[in-house]
């Protein structure tokens, strides 16, 4: 199959086979969570892997119906990737017909030689650079690639190994970058969804191309988000709807019933302090 044809095939099996799945999914939550307004231009961020080359396509198709004005650049930030990682990037872009905007840096060896909470630094310095260049190229948000399941997983992973209840928000504010914002438009579309379009569609993309997750990758024990995302899967095939009653917990918090809680300014309340009032 010729390269055009490819695209065409990914583009058409977007508004047609999996319109219900993916693409209607991803505008509910551009819709439901107001992620873009208009004149927006976003830096769509492309990892490699399925996810963010997903969200890349859904942001094509959406741009053809032009019902909100925006702008679009694909930004991918190298962060030390390997030649074959790289080369495997840049094909599957050209492939899809999906202009890069490239820029390098040197994340990974940075943070190799850290034995304390690497990845959680290297994805602080990925979104930092990210934000960064977003901006200079006149962007006033970026978009990640994170779904469904990357919301479930989180807010479970922060109860049982963080002693917390949180979410990944569909879009936030940045702290230290002035007028940027991040979104996450993939946020309703189940994993399963984005992994059958690419194998509908006969896609290959890079899984991992990180040192360290390389080895969790052989190791699936060794990484807490696979624990979590084996629990879900185990307790959703027993007692079906599981996976969307932990979606929807965080939606229905109540306060009445929670021990101690942070408002927007980050004050700790507790239960006790209105209780005899």
């Amino acid at each position: 199959m010729h390269e055009e044809d490819i695209n065409e095939r990914t583009e058409e099996s977007i508004r047609k086979k999996f319109r219900k799945k993916l693409f209607s999914r991803f505008t509910k939550a551009i819709v439901e969570y107001e992620l873009i307004q208009p004149n927006d231009k976003i830096a769509v961020c492309i990892s490699g892997g399925k996810d963010s080359f997903a969200m890349a396509k859904l942001f094509q198709e959406l741009k053809r119906h032009n019902k909100i004005p925006f702008e679009i650049i694909f930004l991918l930030m190298d962060p030390g990737y390997n030649a074959e990682n790289r080369e495997k990037i840049e094909t599957n872009a050209k492939l899809l017909n999906i202009p890069l905007t490239v820029f390098e840096t040197d994340i990974f060896e940075s943070v190799f030689g850290i034995e304390k909470s690497p990845c959680y630094l290297c994805a602080r310095m990925r979104r930092g650079h990210l934000y960064h260049r977003a901006k200079d190229l006149g962007c006033n948000k970026i978009a990640l690639g994170h779904h469904y399941d990357d919301v479930i997983e989180t807010i479970l992973m922060g109860m049982l190994y963080g002693g917390q209840m949180q979410t990944m928000m569909p879009k936030l504010k940045s702290d230290n970058f002035e007028g940027m914002e991040l979104i996450r438009p993939m946020y309703l579309i189940r994993e399963e969804t984005i992994k059958a379009w690419r194998d509908y569609n006969g896609l290959e993309f890079i899984r991992c191309a990180c040192k360290f997750t390389e080895g969790a990758a052989r190791d699936p024990s060794g990484s807490k988000r696979q624990k979590v995302k084996e629990l879900i899967r185990t307790l959703e095939k027993d007692d079906p709807g599981i996976e969307q009653n932990i979606f929807r917990s965080v939606e229905n918090v109540n306060l009445k019933t929670v021990i101690t809680y942070k408002d927007k300014e980050g004050v700790r309340h507790r239960f006790t302090d209105e209780y005899n009032d």
